[in-house]
């Protein structure tokens, strides 16, 4: 494949990140654009570690299958593909105070309609602190408030786009080992896992109750190498970390410059060296 074939997609719809998430891809498609292969030069596009999902919305493929271990921000795509009105008014009761936030962070999602759950994801999301997504053992959502003044809540142009963008794309809680079983030769995967920590006080994997290890990266990369010898393509982003620099000798590692958007200290929020790895 010539590098006349990386060419950004035909223009769509704006469709966007409708959730901010720890890692989102949005400030860096711009870099990421470049080593995109063309739309009509791979069959079906995979992302097992959706999050955000920028890349996907960025692309909008035709055939979709998109994976998380998330369930509640599974459920939220699921909700904005199939309901968005029922969403959108949903969201329109919500307000930006503390008290209002504890009270509907306090609540059993369990005991809420789909649409209201997904709201109550999309709220809490948009007005905790940081925009940070972070849940404890038991699972409960649990990061304090965020005191934006004036925080997009409803973005209704923003999700009827994204429900149009979602409209043919399977939804899955799944493990990334699920594409083992689904990925053919010609298809596109594009992976984008919690990263591998760059020091011992770095990590940040609590996207949902179970972390992200050392031996997890390691799984990810033998399967990554079973994908590119079954021929499909392949993008990955990771850290600059030694050990992801090792797990992906011999393919194309492409150094990224990002900004940390989230850090407990102000001053730990500066530009970092990322990884988008490939193997065309």
């Amino acid at each position: 494949m010539n590098q006349s074939s990386f060419l950004p997609p035909i223009e769509k719809s704006r469709a966007g990140p409708v959730v901010k998430w720890a890692g989102g891809k949005k400030a860096l498609i711009a870099q990421f654009a470049p080593h995109f292969p063309a739309p009509g030069t791979y069959r079906r596009y995979f992302e097992p570690f959706l999050g955000g999902a920028a890349v996907f919305f960025y692309l909008q493929p035709e055939r979709s299958f998109l994976f998380d271990l998330n369930a509640q921000l599974i459920e939220v795509y699921h909700v904005i593909r199939d309901d968005v009105e029922g969403l959108i008014a949903a969201l329109k009761v919500h307000r930006n105070a503390p008290d209002y936030f504890y009270e509907i962070r306090a609540q059993n999602p369990v005991e809420l309609r789909p649409a209201e759950r997904a709201a109550r994801f999309i709220f809490l999301n948009r007005t905790c602190y940081n925009g940070l997504y972070r849940v404890n053992r038991q699972g409960q959502f649990n990061v304090p408030f965020g005191r934006y003044k004036n925080p997009t809540i409803c973005d209704e142009p923003g999700l009827r786009a994204a429900s149009a963008a979602l409209q043919n794309a399977h939804l899955e809680v799944a493990d990334f080992e699920i594409v083992l079983s689904l990925a053919e030769p010609g298809d596109l995967i594009y992976f984008d896992p919690p990263y591998e920590p760059l020091s011992l006080t770095s990590s940040f994997t609590s996207y949902t109750s179970n972390g992200f290890s050392s031996d997890d990266q390691r799984r990810l990369a033998a399967t990554y190498r079973t994908l590119d010898s079954r021929g499909c393509l392949l993008m990955l982003s990771n850290s600059s970390a030694p050990l992801i620099y090792d797990l992906y000798s011999g393919f194309h590692i492409h150094e990224i410059s990002a900004r940390r958007a989230i850090n407990s200290k102000p001053d730990g929020r500066g530009a970092i060296t990322e990884l988008l790895i490939t193997n065309f």
